[in-house]
Parts: structure tokens; C-alpha cells; sequence
């Protein structure tokens, strides 16, 4: 009996220390799944070091030193008061593009959610492919070519009013206005100058307000944008309305663009006038500071490469001399090759957007570490973008880098890939070859400041709104 008692007693003895021991060990093996990185300091992280490495015009140092330290797959920090997995190179592109609602869903940051209305924010996701299937109906290129003569015209217009009539003039500027007016135009049908002006003020407010803390107090940019984002749903909503009433009168004589369509099936999802604004009012703020900055470095790099210069400006006196109307056709702009090519690689430098956030909707594992539900995940084209594996003397330009099959699947990702490819990719390549196709043939031009300083506060900008000074051109029949 004394036998029994004591190995129950030394049994008690064991599992006591046991316990603990077992606890810390399981602990260890579990913390040792996650990604290797830092998070940096409590709640802030390392966001202040990631919005550092754009300010300074370095915006691939943030991941590539994480790469270098950590992992070159995959690596955890904290941004935004978030905890995030970065996952890098083309196999992590491919993991996250395909596993989109699936494994991870997309994530804005709050202060996004908070410009956006509710409605976007709750969206399903179901609702969410659908919107994506009736824009890629609308943008993609058998529908471009019924736009490519009304981009073409509203191009020369821009280019008439704005340009023609100065030696000098601060390029980012306008062409932010140049790429608002066509998406309003070939998106919602609105091209009346002056209320375009309306509606762009606002908008810029907003960029401002996105990259700003989350603070909603009066006067912060944060409240100034939320305001904002108000205004324009409200215009929106009352052109919306306007056009609701024309369809009914007279369908056929409605523009058949992205509006109409969403408005002739509004009843069929559910919608209302109201959502089909908060979509427009989306659609918009999704296509104007990443086509605007593509552009402005197209022009940048062709004011300092005077040989790439000279290829588009052939290639496009070519195009010119063949052209069988007024303004340019679908077949015109399949033959804008090389300045494709030239665009393609200035984006690759200097793409537009650096990445985005997905949230993980289940627990995760991805190159033998763990991702908890919950956790935020990021993608950085620069983790691939000017990587020597990929991209040969990365830092060199070289547009032939796109000619053939061009590069890996994967590793180029400024309009996502697979799966996920961005149903705007052949509008904003219309855009774009049609704003170098007009400026090229009409201007030589020259950065009034060499070495102006290139920030990314999100959306890469020149400092100073890229300064040229103008020389005419005479080309052809160019009018």
C-alpha cells in the first residue's frame, strides 16, 4: 500500500516539472514555425522603416535587406499594427495569386475602408467577381477596339489644350488630368470639362487621405478624404440617376459603356442606384494614379534615353504613315510593339503600385512555415522586379526583355498574374501607347531638373511634377 502511494506521489513529482517543461517546449516549436523576421516596435512595427524606404527613393530596400537577412521566400513583420507575412519571389506571387479566396482573401488598410463606403467594404465575394467579370467585359480587347478612336481623340485634345501653346510645363500634373478625363469617358460617359474639374479635386484629396494615418479628427487628411470620397459618391450618384432616366427613354442612344451595363443589371444582383455608384466611385480611384504614373515615366526615361527615344519615335513615324483615318485603330495599336516594350520596362523599374495585402482566411503553410489565420500578407513586385535571377543586370533598361515570350511566369506582376491577372491591363496598355504614340510625334522634349528627386509616398511621384521644356515637332500629317 506505502508502494502505491509513494509512486503516486513521485508521479505527481514528474508531471509537475513535466508540465511546464512540455508547455515551454511546445511553445518553442510552435513560435519557431512562423516566418524568421522582426516586428519591430509594439503596434507601429516596422511601418515607419517600410514608408522610410519610399520616402527616400529606395522602395525595394524594405524587402530586399529582409530577403537577405531573413529569407528570400518569405519573411514576418509588423505593419500598420498588422502582423504580415511577406512572401517573395515568383513562387510566392504564384501561391497567393492562385489561392485567392481560397487561402487568403484581399485586405485593404483601414484607412482605406474607412474613404471607401460600407458597401465595398462588405461586399461578398461573390459580388466582387462579378464586378471584376463585367469590367474585364468592358476593358479587355475586343471591347477596346471600339475605344481606341475615342481615346485617340480625347488624347490629341488633351495634348491641344495643355500642351501645344507652352515651352514648358509640369508634366505629372497633366497627366493625371489627361488619364482622369479618359477613364471617365470610357467608364461613366462624362467628358464635360467642367465637371470634370469637379469631380477631380476631390480625388486628389483622397490619394492624399489613403497614405495618411488613421486619424478622423477635423482638418486631418484622414477626414478631409472621407469627405471627399462623400462629394464624389454623391455626384456620381446624381449623373447615375440622369442616366437611368435616358436608358428608359431612349436606350439606344446611351453610351454602351461600364455604367449602362451595371445599370441595365443592377435588378438582377440586388443593386440599387446607389451601389452601382460606389462601384463607379471604385472604378475611377482604381485606375488614375497607376495609369498617371506609368505615363509619367514612360516620359521621364524617354526625356533621358535619347536612343529609346529615337526606336519609339521610328516605330510610331511608321504607325503614323500608315494610319487610315483621322484617328488611330485597333490595328494601329497593335503595331506599337516596341513601345510596349519600352512602357513594360519602366514599369518593371518603377511600377506603379510596390505590392499589395491579402489576409489569410484559414491557417496556412508556405515554405515549411506556418501563417495563422488572421495574419496579413504582403507581395512586393520588387521582390521579383530586379532580381538578377530574373531580370539580367537588373537596373539596366532594356525593353527587349519583354520581346518573345518575355519574362517568367510570375516574376513581372504589376497586373498580378494567372488567376488573378488584372482585367485593366489591355486598357491601361491602350492608354499608354496612345498617350506616347500622340506626345512623341508632336514634341521633343527635356527634364528642366536632371537629377529631380523620385519618391513613393505610395504612388511613385517626381518631387517636383517632372518639369520639361517643349520642342515642336513637324512630322508627317500630324494635326
Amino acid at each position: 500500500m506505502e508502494l502505491i502511494s509513494m509512486s503516486i506521489i513521485f508521479s505527481l513529482v514528474a508531471l509537475f516539472f513535466s508540465l511546464p517543461l512540455l508547455f515551454f517546449l511546445t511553445r518553442k516549436r510552435n513560435k519557431s514555425q512562423l516566418p524568421p523576421g522582426k516586428t519591430g516596435w509594439p503596434f507601429i512595427g516596422e511601418t515607419l522603416s517600410f514608408h522610410k524606404s519610399g520616402l527616400t527613393g529606395v522602395p525595394p530596400r524594405f524587402v530586399q535587406d529582409r530577403m537577405q537577412m531573413f529569407s528570400p521566400r518569405i519573411f514576418k513583420t509588423s505593419l500598420l499594427g498588422e502582423k504580415m507575412a511577406v512572401l517573395c519571389g515568383p513562387d510566392g506571387n504564384k501561391f497567393l495569386f492562385s489561392n485567392e479566396n481560397k487561402l487568403v482573401k484581399v485586405w485593404y488598410p483601414s484607412s482605406v475602408m474607412k474613404i471607401f463606403p460600407p458597401s465595398v467594404k462588405h461586399s461578398s465575394d461573390e459580388e466582387i467577381v462579378r464586378f471584376r467579370k463585367t469590367l474585364a467585359s468592358y476593358v479587355n480587347a475586343d471591347a477596346l477596339q471600339r475605344y481606341a478612336g475615342i481615346i485617340d481623340s480625347i488624347t490629341k485634345q488633351h495634348l491641344k489644350t495643355h500642351w501645344e501653346n507652352n515651352k514648358e510645363v509640369i508634366a505629372a500634373h497633366l497627366i493625371k488630368k489627361y488619364t482622369f478625363s479618359v477613364a471617365c469617358k470610357a467608364f461613366l460617359g462624362i467628358d464635360d470639362p467642367v465637371h470634370l474639374e469637379k469631380l477631380s479635386g476631390p480625388f486628389d484629396l483622397m490619394a492624399i487621405g489613403i497614405k495618411s494615418l488613421p486619424i478622423n479628427l477635423p482638418g486631418t487628411s484622414l477626414n478631409k478624404a472621407i469627405k471627399a470620397s462623400a462629394a464624389v459618391r454623391k455626384d456620381l450618384l446624381e449623373h447615375i440617376k440622369k442616366r437611368k432616366v435616358d436608358l428608359m427613354v431612349n436606350k439606344s442612344s446611351v453610351p454602351q459603356d461600364v455604367l449602362s451595363h451595371m445599370l441595365l443589371t443592377m435588378h438582377e444582383h440586388g443593386e440599387d442606384e446607389k451601389a452601382v455608384s460606389v462601384k463607379s466611385f471604385g472604378l475611377l480611384f482604381g485606375s488614375l494614379d497607376t495609369v498617371s504614373a506609368a505615363i509619367i515615366f514612360v516620359i521621364k526615361y524617354l526625356a533621358e534615353l535619347p536612343h529609346i527615344y529615337n526606336e519609339v519615335l521610328r516605330e510610331q513615324k511608321e504607325v503614323l504613315s500608315s494610319m487610315t483615318g483621322e484617328f488611330l485603330k485597333w490595328e494601329d495599336i497593335q503595331k506599337m510593339k516596341y513601345s510596349w516594350s519600352v512602357a513594360s520596362e519602366v514599369i518593371r523599374l518603377i511600377p506603379p503600385i510596390q505590392g499589395t495585402f491579402r489576409e489569410a482566411i484559414t491557417d496556412l503553410t508556405y515554405a515549411g512555415f506556418s501563417v495563422p489565420k488572421g495574419w496579413k500578407l504582403y507581395w512586393s513586385l520588387h521582390s521579383t522586379h530586379r532580381d538578377a535571377k530574373y531580370f539580367p543586370d537588373p537596373d539596366k533598361f532594356d525593353p527587349s526583355r519583354f520581346e518573345g515570350n518575355g519574362p517568367a511566369p510570375y516574376t513581372y506582376v504589376p497586373f498580378g498574374s494567372g488567376p488573378r491577372m488584372c482585367p485593366g491591363r489591355e486598357f491601361t496598355r491602350v492608354v499608354i501607347v496612345t498617350f506616347m504614340h500622340n506626345i512623341i510625334t508632336k514634341f521633343k522634349w527635356e527634364k528642366i531638373l536632371p537629377d529631380e528627386k523620385v519618391i513613393v509616398n505610395p504612388i511613385p511621384t517626381p518631387v517636383k511634377g517632372l518639369p520639361l521644356r517643349l520642342e515642336k515637332h513637324n512630322i508627317g500629317n500630324y494635326q
